[in-house]
């Protein structure tokens, strides 16, 4: 079993009048680029249904709205989820649906509470721009009510 995980054995046909040594090394040289860029590794993250189902893995699906897609995306990528997102728009508002594979189910429900957890905590905070914006309208009404006027006082009385 070892042997045939560290061992492996290719063909490469080339056509040339005369075998030279830099002959086979420049066909050694296009057969390795060819090979690198040739990947053969399934795609990772948020990717589409069709090559989310060349992983072989039972899927399962979760509906998600449209304001938590983007926030979603960055905690699954957090966790490594392989998932892909499809828009159902034949129901009014249309529903997202979020594909993911069915032995990714434990990380998905840890991914998911976890990202309750950030939109939960996020509508408590108060939001820092209407914070800013109320202390501008505060600081303008102060500017008008203070006077501005100088007056010279040396001390010098009589």
């Amino acid at each position: 079993m070892q042997e045939e995980v560290t061992q492996k054995t290719m063909a490469l046909a080339i056509t040339t009048t005369k075998l030279t040594a830099s002959a086979l090394a420049k066909a050694l040289k296009k057969f390795l680029e060819a090979q690198k860029n040739k990947s053969h590794e399934l795609p990772k993250g948020k990717q589409t249904l069709k090559s989310l189902m060349k992983h072989n893995t039972g899927i399962s699906n979760l509906e998600i709205t449209n304001d938590n897609i983007k926030a979603f995306s960055s905690t699954a990528k957090k966790y490594g989820i392989d998932f892909s997102l499809k828009k159902d728009s034949t129901t009014e508002p249309p529903r997202y649906l979020v594909f993911f594979k069915g032995r990714d189910a434990d990380v998905m429900t840890a991914a998911f509470q976890e990202f309750t957890a950030k939109s939960l905590s996020r509508e408590k905070k108060p939001s820092i721009r209407k914070l800013l914006s109320g202390m501008k309208e505060l600081a303008k009404q102060k500017s008008k009510v203070l006077d501005r006027s100088k007056q010279k006082d040396r001390g010098m009385e009589l």
